[in-house]
């Protein structure tokens, strides 16, 4: 489950193949258009992180027109999850979005290769 602390910190971990998917709800609940460029600076960013390193963590800002937040992410180690920490949003609805795509990314039915794998009919 995510983490809501007080001062507008969310925390969580979701699956590597739902980081974009995620911040790109995270860019429309502030009013910011996450984009192929905010992904591929993302993902290249994402490469060399470890979340056992307090050090190793990437940081993107989504600045949007309602607020800006701060979108901490890392590698588990060896593993397919990617440990998130959102800071910035204050706003009791905006926390409560976080913590909620935080809980459904880190669902293992939203993962790309989970839905790659489900019967198709016909």
């Amino acid at each position: 489950m995510a983490e809501v602390d007080p001062y507008g910190a969310v925390g969580g971990w979701i699956w590597s193949a739902n980081v974009q998917a995620f911040l790109t709800l995270v860019g429309q609940y502030v009013g910011y258009d996450f984009d192929a460029t905010d992904w591929q600076a993302v993902a290249l960013g994402l490469e060399a992180t470890d979340d056992e390193r307090s050090n190793g963590w990437y940081c993107y800002p989504l600045a949007g027109v309602s607020c800006q937040v701060e979108v901490y992410l890392a590698n588990a180690t060896g593993g397919s999850e990617v440990s998130v920490r959102v800071l910035g949003a204050s706003a009791p609805e905006l926390r409560l979005q976080v913590s909620t795509l935080l809980d459904a990314f880190a669902c293992g039915a939203l993962r790309q290769d989970a839905q790659e794998s489900r019967p198709t009919a016909g």
